[in-house]
Order: C-alpha cells, then sequence, then structure tokens
C-alpha cells in the first residue's frame, strides 16, 4: 500500500468545477471511483459501496449537467458516509453487528436527502468504531482500517469517524461525512492528514443519525481541502454562495491557552504548532496566549463526576449491556460505556450545571476569537500493541481525545487543518475553535490561515 500524496486537481472544488465545464462525465467518475474502491486492498474501509445507486444518481447529474443545470457547485461528486446514518432499504449497522437484525432504514437521513438535493453522489458507506465510542478507530467486527499515511506499519485511523477520513486521504472519495461528539471528526483527520470540521451542534439535522450523545452529538465532512468543506457545507445546507470567506490576517485574533491543551503532546506535534503559530504571528494574526481556567476545570469535572457523553450512551445502550448483545460487542466499548454506571442523580446534576456555567465564562473569555492549539497531542499510533493490551488502549484513547473533546464539553465548532509531519512522515494537526454558532467565522479563519498552517 503506498503512501496517499495530495492533488489538487482531485480536491472537490476541482473536480465540480471539471463536471461543470463537461470536460468531465459523472457517470465516468463514478466508474473511476467504484474501481478503486474495488481494487483497494483494505477491506475493511467500505461496510458497503452503494454502486447501483451511485450510478444512478450519476446519471441524473449527467442530465442536469449537459442541460446546464447543476443543482449545486458539487453535482456529480462523490462522497462517503459514514455508517451511522440511514439509506434507505438499508439497515443501519453503527459500525456493530448487534443491529444487524434491526429493520431497514424507511427513508434516507435527513442529511443524506440534502446531499441528494445538491447532487452529490452517494459513492457507500464506511467503517467507524461501534457505536462511535473510541478516539482510534478499531472494529472487531468489520475490521479496523488502515491508516493509509504509513506503508509500512498499521497505524490508528483515528475515531470514530475512521472510514471517513481514511476514504478521503487514500483518494477514494473527495469528501466525507462523519459525526463528531468528542472529537470523532477531528482527531480522523488529525491521523489521516485531511481536513475536519465540526460544525456546531444544531448546524445540521440529526433526524437518521443514529446517536451517542443526544446532547453533544454534532455533523461534519472531512476533505482535502478547507474550501472543499466551505463549498460541501454551502450545499448541504443550500446555499448558492458560500457565506465563509477569506479574511484579512491582520483582523483574525487567535488565542492560544496556556492549559490543559500543550501538556503531555509529542515533540513533533509542539514543534509544527509552534512553527504555524509563529509564521501566524509573523503574517499579521494577532496572537495571544493566556490561561485558560475552563479546560482544566472540565478536565477535573469528568474525573471527579464523569462524563455527560458517557452518561447519555450508557442511557442508550442500557439494554443492550445488561443482555446477550453485550458479548457480541467490542469488549472496549462495553468497558467504557459501563465506566459510567457509577454516576450518581446527583453527578449528572453537577455535570449538567457546571458544563453550562463554564460555557458562559469561556464564551466571555474568547468571544470572537479563534482558539487555536494541536487536534491530538500524538499521531497515530501503531494497532497491534491497542489489540493487545486493553490497559495501553484505554490510556492512548484519553490521551489522543482530550483536546478534541473539551471543544464538544464547551460546545465549540472547529476545523482541523494538516500542519505537517514528524519524523515518520506520520501527519500533526492544528485545530481551530469557536464559539457555538460561529460556523462560518471559524471556517472563515480556516480559509485565511490554511495555507500558511499548511506550509510546514
Amino acid at each position: 500500500m503506498s503512501t496517499p500524496s495530495f492533488n489538487s486537481s482531485r480536491t472537490a472544488v476541482a473536480l465540480g468545477a471539471e463536471l461543470r465545464s463537461g470536460r468531465l462525465d459523472p457517470c465516468d467518475l463514478v466508474e473511476e471511483t467504484l474501481a478503486a474502491i474495488a481494487a483497494y486492498p483494505d477491506k475493511a474501509l467500505f461496510i458497503e459501496v452503494a454502486a447501483a445507486r451511485a450510478r444512478k444518481e450519476a446519471a441524473a447529474s449527467r442530465s442536469r449537467l449537459r442541460a446546464g443545470l447543476p443543482l449545486s457547485a458539487l453535482d456529480g461528486v462523490s462522497m462517503a458516509w459514514k455508517d451511522l446514518f440511514d439509506v434507505e432499504g438499508r439497515v443501519t449497522t453503527a459500525g456493530s453487528v448487534v443491529l444487524q437484525s434491526e429493520p431497514p432504514a424507511k427513508r434516507d437521513a435527513a442529511l443524506l436527502r440534502a446531499a441528494v438535493r445538491a447532487g452529490l453522489i452517494t459513492i457507500g458507506l464506511v467503517n467507524m468504531s461501534e457505536f462511535a465510542y473510541s478516539s482510534l478507530g478499531l472494529n472487531p467486527h468489520y475490521g479496523t482500517p488502515r491508516n493509509p499515511r504509513d506503508p509500512e506499519i498499521g497505524r490508528s485511523p483515528g475515531g470514530s469517524s475512521s472510514g471517513s477520513a481514511v476514504a478521503v486521504a487514500a483518494g477514494l472519495a473527495p469528501l466525507a461525512i462523519g459525526t463528531d461528539s468528542g472529537g470523532s471528526i477531528r482527531i480522523p483527520a488529525s491521523f489521516n492528514g485531511v481536513v475536519g470540521y465540526k460544525s456546531s451542534t444544531g448546524h445540521y439535522p440529526m433526524d437518521g443519525v443514529f446517536p451517542l450523545s443526544r446532547t453533544l452529538d454534532s455533523l461534519g465532512p472531512l476533505a482535502n481541502t478547507v474550501e472543499d468543506c466551505v463549498l460541501v457545507d454551502a450545499a448541504l445546507r443550500g446555499v448558492p454562495t458560500p457565506e465563509a470567506r477569506p479574511a484579512e490576517l491582520h483582523s483574525l485574533r487567535i488565542v492560544v491557552p496556556e492549559t490543559v491543551v500543550l501538556d503531555g503532546c509529542e515533540a513533533a506535534v509542539v514543534a509544527n504548532f509552534e512553527t504555524a503559530i509563529t509564521e501566524l504571528a509573523r503574517a499579521g494574526a494577532c496572537v495571544e496566549r493566556r490561561a485558560m481556567p475552563q479546560l482544566a476545570k472540565a478536565m477535573e469535572l469528568v474525573a471527579e463526576r464523569g462524563h455527560l457523553l458517557g452518561a447519555e450512551a450508557l442511557q442508550l445502550h442500557r439494554k443492550r449491556l445488561t443482555g446477550p448483545d453485550a458479548d457480541r460487542m467490542d469488549r472496549r466499548v462495553v468497558e467504557r460505556m459501563r465506566l459510567s454506571e457509577h454516576m450518581t442523580a446527583v453527578d449528572l446534576d453537577a455535570v449538567i450545571q457546571t458544563r453550562k456555567r463554564l460555557i458562559t465564562e469561556s464564551n466571555a473569555l474568547i468571544g470572537e476569537a479563534i482558539v487555536a492549539f494541536p487536534t491530538t497531542s500524538r499521531v497515530a499510533m501503531p494497532v497491534a500493541p491497542l489489540e493487545a493490551d486493553d490497559g495501553l488502549f484505554a490510556r492512548e484513547n484519553m490521551q489522543t481525545v482530550r483536546n478534541a473533546m473539551l471543544g464538544n464539553f464547551l460546545d465549540w465548532c472547529g476545523v482541523a487543518i494538516p500542519n505537517g509531519v514528524n519524523e515518520n512522515g506520520m501527519p500533526t494537526s492544528l485545530l481551530l475553535s469557536a464559539v457555538h454558532g460561529r460556523d462560518m467565522a471559524v471556517l472563515s479563519a480556516a480559509l485565511t490561515v490554511e495555507a500558511i498552517i499548511r506550509a510546514k
């Protein structure tokens, strides 16, 4: 398996332009994509390839494009979907085997219907951590997708949207959709060297998406560039012209927390982050380093009282965990869900009320600024030791999820952008975040700084 390289001609933006110009035919593009997927050696990546549907949607796209009536700038572009989204006539397995006997979905998920209205092609359903409950992407049922950035060592693809990131990094789909409740878009984006946009909660409809945490669940795309994410966001929301635009660097205020987020980071992660921040300041951005005690308080609260995500996941899967299905689930997922059994009603109320206060405090501190820190404190680690040692898995999972999880807890939106590699060629990533609802601001900031961040 060769290491993929970034190809600007295969971005969603470039493909959309080629399709609209007539230089590229959507049916030919779909056949090329299906052939590439069939030839790809990692059979754990796609849980299901939607070949018949893709061909049908491509034919409809061809007719529209020939008539000069594209539904969006991405009409005819393929997109992969995390196996949490309902597809009409198909059982949504959520990366698990215990749901295989459930009835098929009666209709597409709301966001998938929006993609159809924009002319995007559904290429298939990709693998994930079971029930979206792991940041490392291991799956004992369908196999663990291989991180394509290392041709020699099988490394973690990140989770839980493992297949979504790998499909883009491997060049099999220019776009993929993931979900994010504790970092599940941004972590695999970091590990695979792609861009991941976690929207604010409520930015996209959750109808037809198998939940993990009804409070924290959010959706978003993974792609090769920030521009791709901006364009697909507009297409999914039916906005003719993207609202996110590059801004002047001198108008950009970036806050770098001095609390928690750099603790325990690998040397290459810190070095690449500091280089990017230095270059942003040199280019004119206003960079401010300051303490952000809310981050430490959030970590202390979770350690003392438990996690809201865990409590809501436990409630959702309670019957499975106390019945025979537990023996058919990933033991690591079962163990993590059961960690929340010790939480009391008092604990849960304390978490909810303290979270509200910390959100208010952090929002006041950040205001209209953009927060920047490493997406993950480490690069993708080898899979074999994680599979062999559940204790190591638990420790690596917790360290990996820490930075991104803070954004979910404080109700932020964010964009993860590749910002270099370590000595082994494994990607590192820089995360830009903003307070809830400032999606266009964080996307605009990401557009403005992407070239500087990626120049490392």
